[in-house]
């Protein structure tokens, strides 16, 4: 048996790394989860590097694993690209999430399948291209004069908007490109915000609220947000907990977003298992000994132990 430290490469988009000409305002966020993850990693027998995905597969073979933490850009219409690169990867190192996993979540219609296992989920009708008639004809089925209109690939709230009825219709610049997912505009996001629930290895790590500047609905820093720890209650932890037992795999790392609906319920808005921002910060401890940050890499050191003959 080797005790060799492991090698684990966190894979990022071009424009969130040193030297791109239109670099990321969020670059800070790559900075932040490197600085507890690398000592958390190296806790654990694990040398991290974070590289472009684009070379990714070219040196996947140097690698013991690969986390797509930080692949900020597939959802540009890159999406054929990036998922070619992950499955090169997966044939040379191991692919964490794996790949079947990243395929499945890489379209959020995974929601349509999620409801119908039984996970609460904000209602949505999905269509193939965005038209004026079609979005109508969808908020008269949600029985809602106020929705989000969001790309069935996508992140980080790109090509997404907000429509209300009587307004004029947004640019096809402005829309999703191809399918989109119509959801009703919850007062919620405004009134208390968002919330994240962090998971690792399948347990609970840590969660927080998110809540968007006066005016947007929109809660990523980018735009304004602003995030705050928060504790959920036993009731909060089960529902989101829920949302991972319809699955029937375990993922490395998973974090679970939820909107307040109806009946105080928590509505899942999305099941981030490609490149979720972890929240680190949210979780108890600095540096190294971030509790969030050792978790993961506990669960990854795991994953990557020899097997016992």
């Amino acid at each position: 048996m080797t005790n060799a430290r492991k090698k684990v490469a966190i894979l990022a988009s071009g424009n969130i790394l040193p030297g791109h000409p239109e670099q990321r305002e969020d670059v800070f966020e790559l900075d932040e989860e490197i600085g507890k993850l690398r000592p958390a990693f190296a806790d654990h027998g694990m040398d991290l590097s974070v590289i472009n995905w684009r070379d990714a597969p070219l040196c996947a073979v140097e690698y013991d694993a690969m986390l797509p933490l930080f692949v900020w850009d597939y959802f540009e219409e890159n999406e054929a690209e990036f998922l070619t690169a992950m499955a090169q990867v997966e044939k040379n190192t191991k692919l964490f999430n794996g790949f079947d996993i990243l395929k499945w979540n890489i379209n959020k219609t995974y929601l349509d399948e999620l409801s119908g296992l039984g996970a609460a989920t904000i209602p949505t009708i999905t269509i193939d291209k965005v038209s004026q008639t079609r979005v109508l004809r969808a908020m008269e089925e949600l029985d809602t004069t106020k929705i989000v209109i969001k790309p069935v690939i996508g992140g980080g709230a790109w090509r997404q908007v907000l429509y209300e009825a009587g307004t004029p219709f947004p640019s096809a610049d402005d829309l999703p490109p191809q399918g989109a997912l119509i959801q009703p505009f919850l007062p919620s996001v405004e009134e208390e915000g968002e919330y994240s629930f962090l998971y690792f290895g399948g347990s609970f790590s840590h969660a927080l609220l998110k809540r968007p500047k006066a005016g947007d609905y929109r809660v990523q820093s980018i735009y304004g947000g602003q995030e705050e720890a928060y504790t959920p209650t036993k009731e909060e932890r089960a529902q989101a907990h829920a949302v991972l037992d319809v699955l029937d795999f375990t993922p490395l790392y998973a974090r679970v977003d939820f909107l307040r609906g109806q009946n105080n319920r928590l509505w899942l808005i999305e099941l981030e298992l490609i490149e979720p921002y972890l929240y680190l910060p949210f979780a108890e401890g600095e540096r190294g000994d971030n509790k969030g940050a050792q978790k993961l890499a506990k669960a990854l050191a795991r994953k990557l132990a020899p097997k016992l003959a």
